[in-house]
């Protein structure tokens, strides 16, 4: 009992790691991308800890169909975001931020506390078979480690002027944090007005692709300029996971 324990304390050590990271190319380990032979067709079949890529049956991202979501009385997401020292890293695979501790988000009174948010481009959820421009993830865990990410899908239109710093502010090397003590930023910019939702059950959406994680895909989107979205692309032109089977999932669609 006791070495079960053990072993899973160690499985959600390594599952925050990676997702408060997002960077899992170590010197000497194996190299994953979006294309060719290190790409998402190939990602359970480039480390033992990856095969919840190939083999696992709640994966993520998923296309989500309005005539499958079923209606329900679920509680409002509260969000509680605080200002925080910009601190950025172009990881790899996405532009992301880590955030100071003490911003959260409540759901029903279950709380999980903001870590860490990315970008992806095109958005990787699919709506009826179509994907929006952009999407940002913001990462959260509970104290159990259990994870929350929360995607806020971002569509053309107006300037974003969190996004507008954020990019002003990439780093020139990759896989470096850069901490500038000058700049504060609120993630709860990145926020639409209505926060209705969509909810499932499924997974990080790259290496080593980890099941149990609660998604909240928000309905309405947020604006983004195309300026916003060229700047992304030059960095990353696509780093999107292509959708994964729903294998008999029940999505839930907030009132």
């Amino acid at each position: 009992m006791l070495r079960a324990r053990r072993q899973s304390a160690l499985a959600i050590a390594a599952t925050v790691l990676s997702i408060a990271s997002m960077s899992i190319v170590a010197e000497g380990g194996p190299h994953w991308s979006y294309t060719g032979p290190g790409g998402p067709a190939n990602w359970g079949d480039l480390e033992h800890d990856y095969s919840s890529c190939r083999l696992g049956k709640d994966q993520s991202p998923i296309n989500i169909r309005d005539a499958v979501a079923r209606k329900s009385e679920l509680p409002a997401i509260e969000f509680e975001y605080k200002a925080s020292t910009l601190k950025i890293i172009d990881n790899g695979h996405s532009i992301q931020i880590n955030y100071e501790p003490g911003s959260f988000i409540s759901v029903g009174g279950h709380r999980y506390e903001l870590v860490q948010f990315h970008f992806h481009k095109p958005s990787e959820e699919h709506f009826n078979g179509k994907s929006f421009d952009m999407v940002a993830h913001l990462v959260h865990r509970d104290m159990e480690g259990k994870l929350a990410v929360v995607a806020v899908l971002l569509a053309k239109g107006g300037a974003n002027p969190l996004i507008r710093t954020l990019w002003t502010n990439i780093p020139k090397e990759k896989e470096t944090e850069k901490v500038v003590e000058s700049v504060k930023i609120d993630a709860s910019e990145l926020l639409p007005a209505e926060k209705g939702y969509y909810t499932f059950t499924g997974s990080l959406t790259t290496p080593p692709c980890s099941e149990g994680v609660t998604w909240f895909v928000l309905r309405s989107p947020t604006t983004i300029s195309a300026q916003e979205i060229a700047r992304f692309g030059k960095s990353y032109p696509m780093n999107a996971r292509p959708v994964q089977p729903l294998n008999g999932r029940e999505i839930l669609a907030s009132k």
